[in-house]
């Protein structure tokens, strides 16, 4: 039976292995998959002994994407753009690596949330890995404009500098919060750690624009402090980021397996046994 697993630190919260066997079972694919704890300081040397024992591939989920990226001995172009990466492939002539983040981030908005970002004006809050990992993608489905804010204004304008060449159709700005008065989205994407500590970034109320969709990377049982501020400034739609953890995953599946799971049913399990647990 060919082995999978996700690696992170911590990781008993992870839900990957309850994805992916759903996925196994949906398929027909005999296949294992597991959580391993990785250790701070010896990720290189634990992804090593998985593959060697026999391991095809693992996600790589917090705090090791960036190790997962110099680890890697080919990287596909989305890893490349995001500098990151949540999917490793153990094949014969090295470790092969992908970010499927960004991609289950549009999966899940245009296809779960029926919400195009073509023409639309998209916010992204944070600047940090999560953000990075989904930006190149959000560019590529041509919104209108793309602005990034941050408690820090310099890392979004940081962040906003690398990924300028791949700007091809979109307006591109960033700075801090602060500036982001007297503008209004369409689409607002929260990828800060925020909600972690049950906080919303401080943005102005009025950045909802009509009919604006609020979402967060994070999820939960309940609305998540975010989602909560959204609401309660107007937005007319919130999304938490279980769908997009779905997604990414069945995309991570694709690679592996060469098989796409459907993922409808998948996601509204997981969303039952939230609201059950």
């Amino acid at each position: 039976m060919d082995r999978y697993a996700v690696i992170g630190n911590p990781i008993a919260h992870s839900k990957s292995p309850q994805i992916h066997a759903a996925f196994a079972r949906q398929t027909g694919q005999a296949l294992s998959y597991e959580a391993i704890l990785g250790p701070m300081h010896g990720f290189a040397d634990t992804v090593r002994a998985f593959a060697a024992s026999g391991g095809r591939g693992m996600n790589v989920t917090v705090p090791f994407k960036l190790d997962a990226y110099d680890l890697a001995d080919h990287l596909s172009e989305r890893a490349q753009a995001a500098g990151a990466v949540n999917t490793l492939s153990f094949r014969a002539d090295g470790i092969h690596a992908d970010n499927t983040d960004g991609c289950g981030l549009i999966r899940d908005l245009t296809r779960n949330l029926n919400c195009p970002l073509a023409g639309q004006r998209v916010l992204l809050l944070g600047a940090g890995g999560a953000a990075r990992g989904v930006l190149h993608p959000l560019l590529a489905e041509g919104p209108a404009q793309v602005v990034v804010a941050n408690r820090t204004p310099a890392r979004a304008r940081e962040l906003v500098e690398r990924f300028r060449p791949l700007c091809t159709h979109s307006a591109l700005d960033g700075g801090g919060f602060d500036a982001l008065a007297g503008q209004t989205f369409d689409v607002l994407i929260n990828a800060t750690a925020a909600s972690l500590s049950d906080e919303a970034p401080p943005v102005p109320a009025a950045v909802y624009g009509p009919g604006a969709l609020a979402y967060d990377m994070m999820y939960g049982a309940q609305p998540t402090a975010f989602l909560k501020a959204a609401a309660g400034a107007g937005a007319a739609r919130g999304a938490d980021g279980l769908g997009m953890l779905v997604e990414q995953a069945a995309e991570s599946f694709f690679l592996w397996r060469g098989v796409r799971p459907a993922t409808a049913e998948v996601l509204a399990a997981l969303r039952a046994g939230l609201r059950a647990g």
